[in-house]
């Protein structure tokens, strides 16, 4: 594979950017992409599907890479990965190679009746060098995706994944050095004096995903740029399960998506709101649930290949103080429980009970513990829900659809899944994106394509002027009279 490399800049000194603070080499970074923008911006559809499926065959090429670094970083499970992150690359990417043409030829609209001897279009243009920080808990797909999404867009891109996944973070360095010119596409590890030094720089574009106080960082950055932002944040996905429902089907579903990845999804079932009438149910469901799925003791379930771990000390530390101030305020421990410290270990685990003031029900958990809490009427299921910010995702298992339909005329959140969970992330064709506290703007397929590109109008004139001249100046009475004669018409 041919690779495309340029020369490390040098300071005014002659010092490599190599050997540079991080201030520098990101400033020098920004500098050389604001002035091959251009060149960039000008490729056809035919150069962006280019370079897109060079990122698409280099993941395949390396897949067992990518899970090994993943494995490595918190004990992903390697088929977790090869679902949610390669295979998800190469269909963004696939994707987006069969419909880019589409995207970005000009879209005819009607002509005004005012504007009568003009054609009109709108075509989408690149908004020119973009930002993309990703977190760790997907550290590939949520890094390459809204590249891939960039690229299409025909922007200039700079990476910055998390530091807390460092062996998946170099890997996507080397990839990124390998396939791209840096003045196109280059990728920074780092901290927060990184990433700071990246919110310094005026982008076009800042595309974040991440929690919210992170979010509003990037968001005030945004704002001193008057730049735009996407922001992919999180907060409690709280999952409704109505008298209605297929018990067994939503206590499956629902404990694959929550101790997926160990919890750490920012679309992960964050809370259970379950049916008086079938919450027993429900709670013996999912028990049976979880000894199929990660063993029957709780040394065969810490022993289990398929769970993954908590990713750092402080992430383990946060959930195992939040999961020990709930049971010491009451709550009851259904299944699980076990922690381990030395392997950052946290058994999926289940409570009910759990009092409304304690940290599990006022923060995003983000980690393998699930309260499950009843409701007598889908009302105070809503109001529940309504009593937060608004989640990134809502679920309802149910087999009743008008309360489907009260349930999302009265709640707001990001997207919806009724019967299932986490899954609507997977379809290209679906805008993934929150709403208010949850996030701001839109990813995947051609949502995402938008979601890097302005919208220009474009007017022609074709033919005369016709009605228009006739409101040029000077203002006579014939001027007024058609005026006048204009204004009534909607």
């Amino acid at each position: 594979m041919e690779t495309l490399r340029t020369t490390p800049s040098t300071s005014a000194n002659g010092q490599s950017d190599r050997q540079a603070p991080p201030a520098t080499r990101i400033q020098h970074a920004f500098e050389a992409q604001q002035a091959h923008r251009s060149v960039v911006r000008a490729q056809d559809a035919e150069m962006r599907i280019q370079k897109i499926k060079r990122l698409h065959d280099h993941v395949w090429a390396r897949r067992d890479e990518i899970q090994a670094a993943m494995y490595q970083d918190f004990r992903r499970p390697p088929t977790e990965s090869a679902m949610s992150d390669v295979k998800m690359i190469a269909e963004e990417a696939q994707f987006a190679m069969k419909h880019l043409r589409k995207w970005m030829s000009p879209k005819p609209v009607p002509t005004h009746r005012m504007l009568v001897g003009t054609k009109s279009h709108i075509e989408p243009t690149p908004k020119g060098v973009v930002l993309v920080m990703s977190p760790w808990n997907y550290p590939f797909i949520l890094t390459l995706g809204p590249l891939i999404s960039a690229l299409a867009a025909g922007n200039s891109v700079i990476l910055k994944p998390s530091e807390y996944t460092p062996h998946s973070s170099a890997l996507m360095a080397d990839m990124i050095e390998q396939l791209y010119d840096p003045r196109e596409v280059t990728l920074f590890r780092g901290d927060k004096e990184v990433g700071q030094a990246l919110l310094d720089q005026p982008f076009d574009h800042f595309f974040f995903t991440g929690s919210s106080a992170v979010g509003r960082i990037v968001m005030k950055a945004a704002a001193e740029h008057l730049s735009s932002v996407t922001l992919e944040l999180g907060g409690k996905s709280p999952t409704v399960v109505d008298a209605s429902a297929d018990i067994e089907h939503a206590a499956r579903t629902i404990i694959w998506g929550k101790f997926l990845n160990a919890g750490q999804t920012c679309i992960a079932p964050d809370y259970v709101l379950a049916e008086r009438s079938i919450r027993d149910d429900l709670l013996d469901a999912m028990r049976s649930a979880l000894t199929k799925s990660y063993g029957q003791t709780p040394s065969e379930r810490q022993q289990s290949a398929d769970y993954a771990r908590i990713v750092n000390e402080r992430h383990y530390e946060r959930l195992s103080d939040a999961l020990d101030e709930a049971i010491d305020a009451g709550a009851c421990l259904e299944y699980g429980g076990t922690v381990d410290a030395r392997e950052r270990y946290i058994e999926p685990t289940v409570l009910t009970g759990v009092p409304h003031t304690t940290t599990l029900m006022q923060e995003e958990i983000f980690g393998p513990v699930l309260p499950v809490q009843p409701f007598d009427h889908l009302d105070d299921a809503i109001a529940a829900i309504n009593t937060r910010e608004n989640p990134l995702a809502l679920y309802h298992f149910t087999q009743d659809d008008e309360a489907t339909r009260r349930l999302l005329d009265h709640t707001q959140s990001g997207d919806v899944c009724v019967n299932d969970v986490i899954v609507h992330f997977m379809s290209p064709h679906l805008p993934f994106g929150g709403a208010g506290h949850s996030g701001i703007g839109a990813s995947g397929g051609e949502y995402g394509f938008k979601e890097f590109s302005n919208q220009r109008s474009v007017l022609r004139r074709t033919g005369a002027s016709g009605l228009m001249q006739q409101l040029y100046p000077p203002y006579g009475s014939v001027t007024k009279k058609l005026v006048d004669w204009l204004l009534p018409w909607a």
